[in-house]
């Protein structure tokens, strides 16, 4: 009987938690598109916190204003609320230099008062330590020179004992039978005499060894100027997965000369200072980082004016080609097609640049032999060359070596 009657309760307590949880729910996604709208919209001008960008913080904004319904007609259309003769638009209008406030007419009533909740409880942002760089270890392959050398020491090592031994043991002997002790040769005058009675074997170590000095001159040589695993500290802890993973900010907003020039170009300060002069504190590192922008910008966050000396900020460059190769981001992204990520690696997972590719020549000439040249059938540049090369490689893919793509004079004149 208990059973039964705890039914309703317990049905009662089951609603309870559905209605919990439902709007747990609505509150968490309503919470997180308000800081998306407020990102995309209004952190150019505002900030959550205290500190002037173009408009006021604001920090504690719902208690000032007249009300949330106010707040909403401010936001949709400040200049209509100024117009009707609102006092406290007219005081706010005055208080900002008479400088007019986007409009946003588009947004939805549930739109708007999910950037209010936004302001109203911002997230707190967890700062934890800057991850630091972690050069990678590359695994060298063994030198077989090395080994050999190993082998050899050992091997003298147990010759020297073992003569030892044999020269005490045949004076034992010798002492027993009453004959005189043996003389004791110097280990170079042996090893002399024994090289002396064993010339071809001596020859063919001596090959050997020369060939292995060679094979590890010659890998020495060749890793000169190839910095695979290159990941230097940078003067500011940028992340590219913050920005370019997370907020999926696109590579040429900021690398702007991969479209347009030979070099894809690091950008001013200028260009961060699009983003943050209404964003001070990081996901990661707070407001350390940020403010090393605003020392080099001049900027300051409490004024909201540029009023400090510019300073250069030194960055690390990752990928070096040599001097003597031609290599244009623009034939490549543009033309070519080309996704950053193939050179550079998905930099949207790095916290700190790495260089990921060996940037060789030969590994050049083996994507130019393996990659398809995109687009010639809808050029009218390319119309004529790739008839004849459709002619002259019938039924083959157009590779870039197929089009002089590997001739020395692309890449070296």
């Amino acid at each position: 009987m208990d059973t039964i009657h705890n039914k309703p309760q317990n049905r009662f307590v089951a609603v309870l938690f559905f209605l919990f949880l439902t709007f747990s729910f609505s509150f968490s996604s309503a919470a997180q598109d308000g800081e998306k709208l407020f990102k995309q919209n209004c952190a150019v001008c505002h900030s959550t916190g205290t500190n002037k960008i173009v408009g006021p913080g604001l920090e504690g904004v719902t208690k000032r204003v007249p009300s949330e319904a106010w707040m909403m007609k401010w936001i949709r259309n400040s200049a209509e609320v100024i117009a009707s003769g609102d006092e406290y638009g007219k005081k706010i209008f005055a208080e900002n230099g008479n400088v007019q406030m986007l409009q946003f007419p588009q947004f939805k009533d549930e739109e708007i008062k999910a950037i209010i909740a936004y302001v109203k409880n911002p997230p707190i942002e967890v700062v934890v330590a800057p991850v630091k760089p972690v050069t990678e270890t590359k695994k060298q392959p063994i030198n077989p020179l090395a080994i050999i050398f190993g082998i050899v020491a050992v091997l003298i090592i147990v010759i020297a004992i073992l003569r030892r031994l044999r020269h005490s043991l045949k004076n034992l002997q010798n002492k027993n039978e009453g004959v005189g002790t043996e003389t004791r040769y110097s280990a170079w005058q042996d090893f002399k005499n024994w090289m002396s009675g064993h010339k071809r074997t001596v020859a063919l170590f001596t090959i050997f060894i020369l060939l292995g000095l060679l094979q590890a001159g010659w890998d020495s040589l060749k890793s000169i100027g190839i910095y695979t695993g290159y990941q230097p500290a940078q003067p500011i802890a940028f992340s590219h997965k913050i920005h370019a993973g997370a907020n999926a900010i696109n590579c040429v907003y900021c690398h702007s000369g991969a479209e347009k020039s030979k070099t894809a170009g690091i950008p001013s300060v200028n260009v961060c200072m699009n983003c943050h002069k209404g964003i001070s504190k990081g996901p990661v590192t707070g407001t350390a980082e940020i403010a090393k922008i605003y020392d080099a910008a001049g900027w300051d966050p409490a004024k909201g004016e540029y009023n400090k000396p510019q300073k250069p900020i030194q960055w690390v460059k990752v990928h070096v080609l040599a001097d003597f190769v031609f290599f244009s981001h623009q034939q490549h992204v543009v033309v070519g097609k080309q996704a950053c990520a193939n050179c550079h690696g998905d930099l949207k997972t790095m916290t700190v640049a790495k260089q990921m590719q060996p940037l060789t020549m030969a590994w050049c000439i083996n994507c130019h032999k393996q990659t398809e040249v995109p687009g010639m059938k809808d050029n009218p540049y390319y119309e004529s060359l790739h008839k004849k090369l459709a002619e002259k490689f019938k039924g083959q893919p157009i590779t870039v070596d197929k089009m002089g793509g590997i001739e020395c004079a692309k890449c070296h004149y």
